[in-house]
């Protein structure tokens, strides 16, 4: 007979199957013990040992946040020296009302000092106890207690006898005796103590110097029932049946200005669940919206939530200020200070390799956001910075004296003016990449902008930071968005490789105004308060918005400042940026103009280049190698002339090659003989050699930073 075929596949999928009775085999007769399904659960499996889960296990720090930095550990004695010397200023000043008070209070603390004195003679204090058995008519209690009682006074009665004739020999002997310094010294502590116990309860003697906000410890009842509250399901089962429905994996710690908890979530939770509830949670418990902030753990699993609850809402923890202020040198190639996290970690933002969108409603802290980066790039005197504030504000005017391309308006000339910008980047990145593909390998082996390649000023490959606030204004302009946004597409796909980086902000993160093969390919996103889950994921990019990375969550105006960085951090995190108001940027400008003039790389607008008819300033020999391509090592001096009055027609358009010679005379350059074939012919004409353009150019810029 003819047996069915074996259904392997359900048996595979049980953990362990059911016995079956002695009569009735669990296989077939036919089937082999080898041809039977493996168990999914094996009870001689081996387990993982000790050493092993030890060696995956994650290290806490040894040292406290404001112990792994210079900068954390200055500015922590800092605010240590300052509340010390707050407090202590404070006294100081008050110590003539401190002294007026103890001289008042001293009456009433001698007049309590005897009465004291006087029910410690008599046992007052057993009286109740003798009272109560009285009304007891506990007569053996009652008889105790007044036995012990006429023992204790008199033996209290039999100090003081002794003690009060001694205490006014004492004092006789302070009064007439006694050095002066000892006089003052018994009279300053009678007066203290005195003043102390004649205080009244509700009137301290001194003024508190700081007032703090008192916030109760976070602790693990607080957090469960908070959590049940906030409509999770499968937690809020877990707690009704008597369980916690959330597991600690480590203490509730202190951790900057608040507390941290480490929480394993219900199985199917995930932390972009909790994220979704946060208000809710703020609520459960009883804290601010702005001190409570929930984050998953990037080491961890989806259901790893770090739970982190601030002692004051980041909202009110003032301007941050920004560590770069003072002016000091920054290489670009380092990250960018950029503001404080929710427990006041430092966070910073690459630019090099990089490209930055900023998104938010009108209002919310987009332009203070691009200042930071934009004084950041201004700081390091190799890098070029070109500014485009299409809002026409001028709130970015006080970087122009840096800038080599400067544009502030929204008139149909300054967004020509930034459309053209975006044009001569393209050109820009397309005259890189064949800089960057002449280089030998050994000085370029990953064909990426290093700072030593930046540092050769004849490549003319240094950092070059474009800023457009506004752009929406440029690339939805009728006559020059289409284009504009092709270029920018461009620009970012190939120019972060190539030390071009540009920084786009806008107001209105659509399809419309922020093209999407723009914000596609920026891969540092900083996102404030947007209006809904659209704006959200165009600024922060797709599925942000449902994974719980919500800048839809922050208060208009309260939380102005505050959004979500994604891309420099290995997890989206909230940013609190660092705020430079306009004098502050004015400072840092005229440092950066400082900088450049000691570096010799003071160009473009920043000196008026663009200005000047006369063409006073304008690097002749900086254009010339723009010109002449890396893999031309000469050219003729008519052919030069040529690509020059396309560069700048307004200068160079009339220039005949004697002019052009007499400007390079004082660099020691002369033109050369220089061959080539036309028409099947030798035809030899007086020309420029690049190699000797780049040793003057290298020649003059090292005798500039000397």
């Amino acid at each position: 007979m003819d047996h069915e075929p074996e259904k392997t596949s359900f048996l595979r999928l049980r953990a362990v199957p059911p016995p079956a009775p002695e009569s009735a085999p669990s296989f077939d007769d036919h089937e082999s013990a080898d041809d039977r399904p493996p168990l999914a659960d094996r009870p001689d499996a081996p387990e993982p040992g000790r050493l092993t889960r030890l060696k995956s296990a994650t290290r806490r720090p040894i040292r406290p946040d404001w112990m792994r930095s210079k900068a954390g550990f200055l500015d922590g004695a800092r605010w240590l020296a300052g509340h010390v010397g707050h407090t202590f200023a404070f006294h100081t000043l008050r110590f003539p009302v401190y002294l007026g008070r103890l001289l008042v209070r001293c009456p009433s603390g001698a007049k309590r000092t005897l009465v004291g004195l006087g029910r410690w003679a008599r046992d007052a204090e057993g009286m109740p106890l003798r009272e109560a058995a009285a009304r007891r008519e506990d007569t053996a209690e009652w008889l105790r207690l007044s036995f012990r009682r006429d023992a204790r006074v008199r033996w209290r009665g039999t100090c003081l006898a002794v003690g009060t004739p001694l205490a006014l020999v004492l004092l006789a002997v302070l009064a007439y005796a006694a050095p002066p310094l000892v006089q003052v010294t018994a009279v300053v502590a009678a007066v203290a103590a005195l003043g102390a116990t004649g205080a009244p309860a509700d009137a301290p003697l001194t003024s508190r110097a700081v007032i703090r906000t008192e916030v109760a410890k976070l602790t693990s009842d607080i957090v469960v029932r908070a959590m049940a509250a906030i409509g999770i399901t499968q937690i809020t089962n877990e707690v009704n049946k008597g369980r916690d429905g959330i597991r600690f994996v480590a203490p509730i710690t202190r951790e900057g200005p608040g507390w941290r908890a480490d929480i394993d979530l219900p199985l199917g939770v995930t932390v972009a669940d909790v994220i979704d509830r946060r208000a809710r949670l703020a609520s459960g418990l009883r804290r601010p919206l702005g001190c409570v902030w929930p984050d998953p753990d990037p080491t961890e699993h989806e259901g790893r939530l770090v739970l982190w609850v601030g002692d004051r809402d980041l909202s009110k923890t003032g301007p941050v200020k920004w560590p770069l202020a003072a002016g000091q040198r920054h290489d670009v190639f380092q990250h960018i200070p950029f503001g404080i996290d929710p427990r006041g970690r430092p966070q910073s933002v690459p630019l090099i390799q990089h490209n930055v969108l900023v998104g938010s409603l009108p209002g919310q802290g987009k332009t203070a956001t691009v200042r930071v980066l934009a004084c950041g790039a201004a700081l390091d005197p190799t890098a070029e910075l070109w500014i485009h504030e299409n809002k026409g504000t001028g709130d970015l005017d006080a970087l122009e004296p840096v800038c080599r391309r400067f544009v502030s308006g929204l008139d149909d000339e300054s967004i020509q003016y930034a459309a053209d910008s975006l044009a001569l980047l393209r050109r820009e990145v397309e005259r890189r990449v064949k800089v960057l593909k002449s280089l030998p390998r050994d000085l370029c082996p990953d064909k990426r902008i290093t700072r030593a390649i930046a540092d050769r000023r004849s490549l003319r490959l240094w950092p070059l930071v474009a800023v457009f606030d506004e752009c929406q204004n440029v690339f939805l302009s009728p006559r020059h968005g289409k284009q504009a946004a092709i270029d920018a597409e461009f620009v970012i796909k190939l120019g972060r490789a190539l030390g071009v980086v540009l920084v786009l902000s806008t107001q209105r993160p659509d399809k419309d105004s922020l093209p999407t093969g723009v914000s596609g390919n920026v891969s540092i996103r900083f996102c404030l308060k947007v209006a809904g889950q659209t704006e959200n994921d165009m600024v922060l990019g797709t599925s942000m918005y449902k994974n719980g990375v919500r800048a839809t969550q922050f208060r208009p105006e309260i939380d102005a400042g505050t959004g979500y960085l994604a891309g420099a951090t290995t997890l989206p995190t909230v940013v609190r940026t660092a705020y430079l108001d306009d004098p502050a940027t004015a400072r840092i400008a005229a440092k950066a103009i400082a900088l450049r003039r000691a570096a010799g790389t003071l160009d473009g607008e920043a000196i008026g280049d663009d200005e000047r008819p006369d063409g006073a300033g304008l690097d002749v020999l900086a254009d010339l190698l723009a010109v002449i391509r890396p893999e031309e090592s000469k050219v003729w001096t008519e052919t030069a002339l040529e690509r020059l009055g396309e560069l700048r027609p307004s200068f160079y358009g009339d220039w005949p090659a004697e002019q052009l010679t007499a400007a390079l005379k004082p660099f020691g350059i002369s033109t050369v003989q220089v061959g080539r074939r036309v028409s099947g012919k030798v035809v030899n004409r007086r020309g420029l050699e690049r190699a000797r353009l780049e040793t003057a150019l290298t020649q003059r810029d090292e005798q500039r930073a000397a």
